[in-house]
Formats: C-alpha cells, sequence, structure tokens
C-alpha cells in the first residue's frame, strides 16, 4: 500500500528509463523497485477501480511515492482531479494479462 500520482504532461513524448516513448494515453507506470516490463495491477482503495499497467520508468530518488501512473490511468482510477490517491499494487503474470478480456484491463 501506498500513495500514487500522475505524470505531469510535459513529460509526454520523453524517453522512459526502459528506453520506450512516453504517452500519457497508454497505460504505464514508474516504480523505483520493480523490474522493468513488469506488470502491475493497482488498485485504488477510495473506489476499488484498478487497472493493470506496465513499468516502464523510475520514479525520482527522493519521491516517496509507491508508483506514478500515466493520466489516462489515474482516470480511469478516478483520482485524476485529486492529484494523488492511496493504492494497493500487485505484480500480475502475462498470463493473467492475457486472461482479462480487453475492456476490463483498464478497469474492473
Amino acid at each position: 500500500m501506498g500513495i500514487a500520482s500522475y505524470y505531469a504532461q510535459k513529460f509526454h513524448g520523453r524517453k522512459t528509463a526502459s528506453g520506450e516513448v512516453f504517452d500519457n494515453t497508454a497505460m504505464t507506470a514508474a516504480h523505483n523497485t520493480l523490474p522493468l516490463g513488469t506488470f502491475i495491477k493497482v488498485t485504488n482503495v477510495r473506489n476499488n477501480r484498478w487497472v493493470i499497467v506496465k513499468v516502464t520508468d523510475r520514479l525520482h530518488a527522493a519521491n516517496r511515492r509507491i508508483v506514478d501512473l500515466t493520466q489516462a490511468a489515474a482516470k480511469k482510477l478516478g483520482y485524476i482531479h485529486w492529484g494523488l490517491t492511496r493504492v494497493k499494487v500487485e505484480v500480475v503474470s502475462r498470463e493473467f494479462v492475457n486472461s482479462v478480456p480487453l475492456w476490463d484491463v483498464a478497469v474492473n
């Protein structure tokens, strides 16, 4: 459990730690300890909405948040207007990601 934030628009189009170009409309995240490429299920504990995102970047070393999401993921989790929310982060397998219908990958 921890606090999630989301990327500012100024990062859109910049390279991430994984080498991918950051897209604020994609379902990706920054996390400091999980391997790049890891899929995680992020659940907003305030409303139980969840998303599956891929870790493609790192947070600033001084950042105490657990995860930084794209604006698209923050909207789906329902905290875009607050800026921060309390979340639960779980590593999920590629098999889990593939087993969830496409419309459920964003939010359930």
